[in-house]
């Protein structure tokens, strides 16, 4: 491809590289994932179940993986990373409200099935939005 945005805008998965990550790495991710379920626990013992929902839905290891992505791919790759976060989430956000809207009115497989839509939908969206507003062209790649 030519060296325009969109070719820089390509969506990949390497398998491979589940590999290259040192085991450090790795047990900085589960451990803060482990340290925020923990605390969504203890929120949830001391407040109520709704209010430690809302701990369960923080993204537990996108801080320790964007503080290692920075350090081993560099800010650019790390903000693009928080950048499809940030769509994902909303994306849930959309995923819950259809739950909440239909599950007691809908077959659970329906509702699960809108949910989905609804999240691939908004999180699509978003991306799509924030490309056409400039988002992800200004990074450079190698």
């Amino acid at each position: 491809m030519t060296g325009d945005d969109s070719s820089r805008d390509e969506v990949r998965t390497h398998v491979g590289k589940l590999r290259e990550p040192p085991a450090r790495d790795w047990l900085i991710r589960f451990g803060f994932g482990a340290a925020v379920s923990a605390i969504a626990a203890v929120v949830s013992l001391l407040a109520g179940p709704r209010v430690g929902g809302v701990f369960l839905a923080f993204p537990a290891i996108l801080l320790a993986s964007l503080t290692l992505v920075a350090k081993e791919e560099g800010t650019d790759q790390a903000r693009d990373d928080a950048r499809g976060a940030a769509f994902g989430t909303l994306g849930l956000i959309a995923f819950a409200v259809v739950v909440l809207l239909t599950a007691t009115r809908w077959p659970l497989w329906a509702t699960l099935t809108a949910a989905t839509a609804a999240w691939a939908v908004v999180a699509s969206s978003a991306y799509a939005v924030a490309r056409v507003l400039g988002a992800g062209g200004d990074e450079q790649r190698d």
